[in-house]
């Protein structure tokens, strides 16, 4: 059995891992973190999350259960998570993070612990999602140069706090990896007032932030006379929280390195 011990368990994310892990055969609570100084530290995390008492106290420091957990599944904010992969790599321990957001510096630091630390990284955990950025690939090697124009329409609710979403930009990575382009030259990511005609190479993106939609992404290649449509919805976080209880239970066995989802489901095999 895998211990995992979960940052942020008093958050919507974070309940929804409490629920992954008590559903997963593979796996077992072992503690949960919450903000320093929180009132819910001490308090049941089973009960923060709605599944019953489970006899597992939520604590306000990692040091606190640092012999208790075997991973550690972050979903937080890039500085928090930055420690929390310093103090695992310190502590041997491995780590799952679908932190998103991060600055091109902060990239570069979580990359620095390639070699210290066994790190899953992933923008998105679900095993839906991993599988669409496969069929991405086919798709942009067999439509990308032939007249197709590349879209990219993300959907999340209205507390998320980064635009685009880290699946939306990994998709276009993917997109433009496969077509010998790279985002930082080809990617657009606003038009306003008189932009100009679309040119051939520019991968476009749009951004919804609305009520309590969890997660959809569409990419679409459009010429003239069709339009194909590659599209993911999730309706739960579940299947976030399932994809990341999947991975800590693989990463537990793996050595130091940066993974990702693709890995976990043996899809760059």
């Amino acid at each position: 059995m895998t211990r995992v011990a979960i940052v942020g368990v008093a958050g919507r994310m974070g309940r929804t891992l409490v629920s992954a892990v008590e559903q997963d055969t593979g796996a077992t609570l072992a503690g949960g973190i919450v903000e320093p100084g929180s009132s819910l530290a001490g308090a049941d995390i089973g009960e923060l999350a709605g599944v019953g008492k489970r006899g597992v106290k939520a604590v306000d420091s990692l040091s606190a259960i640092v012999d208790d957990f075997d991973v550690l599944i972050d979903f937080t904010a890039p500085q928090v998570t930055l420690a929390n992969l310093a103090f695992c790599a310190e502590h041997g321990k491995r780590i799952v993070i679908g932190t998103t957001g991060m600055s091109d510096d902060e990239l570069a630091q979580l990359d620095a612990y390639r070699g210290k630390v066994a790190m899953v990284f992933a923008p998105n955990m679900s095993v839906g999602v991993n599988l669409t950025l496969k069929l991405l690939e086919t798709a942009a090697k067999a439509l990308g140069d032939e007249g197709y124009d590349i879209e990219i329409i993300e959907s999340h609710h209205r507390h998320k706090v980064d635009a685009p979403s880290g699946t939306a930009i990994k998709m276009g990575e993917v997109v433009a990896d496969s077509l010998g382009r790279t985002l930082k030259e080809h990617g657009v990511f606003e038009r306003v007032g008189q932009c100009g005609p679309r040119t051939d190479k520019e991968i476009g993106f749009a951004t919804v932030r609305a009520g309590d939609i969890v997660g959809e992404h569409t990419v679409m290649f459009a010429t003239e006379g069709e339009r194909i449509e590659i599209t993911h919805k999730a309706s739960s976080r579940m299947t976030f929280a399932k994809g990341a209880v999947r991975a800590a239970r693989w990463v537990a066995d793996q050595e130091n390195g940066r993974y990702d989802m693709q890995d976990v489901l043996a899809l760059n095999e």
